[in-house]
Formats: C-alpha cells, sequence, structure tokens
C-alpha cells in the first residue's frame, strides 16, 4: 500500500530543491515528488539524477511530476500527471506497468475517467486556498471531498485518494473521516522549523486508525 504522507518538492534553483528535500527526507518523509516547474531540461535532468540517488539511499519513493520522459530517462518510480499533461495511457506505454502513475483530479468526472484510464493514485484538491499553485481549481473544502468520495464508493472506485491544496495540522482528522488515503504537502514541510516534529505529528494522524 502507499504510503500517507507524500512531500512535494518547492525551490526555485536545483541547489534550494535538493537542499528542501533533504531536509524532507530526513524528517522522516517517505515519499517524494519532485516538482520543478518552469525551467531547462538540462536543470531537470541535474535535479532529477540527484534526487534519484538521495531517495535510492534513503530507500522511498521518488516520482517526477509532469515528465513522463525524465521519469523514463531516470527510472524513477512514477511520475504524476496533472490535467492538462500526457494522458495515463501515454504515460503507461512509455513506462510500463510497473512504474507508479498518479493524476490530478478537481472533479468526480476527473476521477472516473483517470480510474478507467489505470491510474494508481489520484491527488484531488485543492482543499483550500494554497499559494503553491499559480492556476487554481475550484476549492473543494471537506463538503467537495465527502460528495466525491461517497460518489467513488458507490461506483466502486478504488485507487487512493490524497488531498492536497493548503492542508494544515488541524485539518487531518476531519479529511482522514471523508475516506482519503492520504495527503500530499509542500510549503508546510518546506516551511517548518520543525520537520521531523511535523512529519511525526503528520504521521500520527495520518496512521491514527490504522491497525498494524
Amino acid at each position: 500500500m502507499f504510503n500517507k504522507l507524500q512531500y512535494i518538492s518547492q525551490g526555485e534553483t536545483v541547489e534550494k530543491q535538493l537542499y528542501n528535500i533533504h531536509q524532507a527526507l530526513d524528517a522522516g518523509c517517505d515519499w517524494i515528488q519532485m516538482r520543478f516547474k518552469n525551467q531547462t531540461s538540462e536543470k531537470r535532468f541535474v535535479l532529477a539524477e540527484a534526487v534519484k540517488i538521495l531517495c535510492e539511499e534513503y530507500l522511498v519513493n521518488f516520482i517526477v511530476n509532469d515528465d513522463v520522459l525524465l521519469a523514463q530517462k531516470i527510472g524513477a518510480d512514477g511520475v504524476h500527471l496533472g490535467l492538462t499533461d500526457m494522458s495515463i495511457p501515454g504515460a503507461r506505454a512509455i513506462l510500463g506497468n510497473r512504474k507508479i502513475i498518479g493524476a490530478t483530479a478537481n472533479t468526480f468526472e476527473d476521477v472516473l475517467i483517470h480510474s478507467k484510464n489505470g491510474c494508481d493514485y489520484i491527488g484531488l484538491g485543492p482543499f483550500q486556498f494554497t499559494e503553491t499553485k499559480e492556476k487554481l481549481s475550484p476549492i473543494l473544502g471537506i463538503e467537495g471531498y465527502v460528495s466525491i468520495l461517497n460518489k467513488m464508493k458507490s461506483e466502486n472506485i478504488t485507487p487512493p485518494v490524497y488531498a492536497i491544496g493548503g492542508i494544515t495540522l488541524e485539518n487531518i482528522e476531519s479529511l482522514m473521516k471523508t475516506g482519503i488515503h492520504g495527503i500530499a504537502v509542500s510549503g508546510m514541510i518546506t516551511k517548518s522549523l520543525q520537520k521531523e516534529k511535523l512529519v511525526q505529528q503528520l504521521n500520527d494522524k495520518l496512521y491514527a486508525n490504522v491497525i498494524i
């Protein structure tokens, strides 16, 4: 089963990205999604190579945001596709069946399409306002998650759902009650001055009702 906490990387330079990812790994994050927008292919490749080495060292999942060919080239664990990125079948044809393919959704219709196309997980959001993303889709709130997760259940749509977008520590319990699998966060971890404590608190809440 997929980990319940995903860290989506931040940073305007290769060096800043690497620093933030290393900090997140040291704090206990075990799923890294490398998000490095509006950069040259050379810089993205340099960063991806370094992040792959780090993630192998820490034994964590490494997902590349948007760039299917880069994910294939460096042998990442998978890719996360936005609503305007390559199709899931197209990505699957390149990456094969053993790689993880996640997809962004904002509506139940998005979820339905992704599920039919064979995605491995869904990033559903935004939960609330976030400064991390420039072009924000309509905000879902708790009610939006309840509605979409209930429709998924009635249609027997089973890919794990990650909430994303402006999530705080205080939101997690109510979000988990909607039926989501986990959360994907970025700024919350990047900006924290006590990352290890925060990651522990997040995992405590995310895994509170899991029987081991």
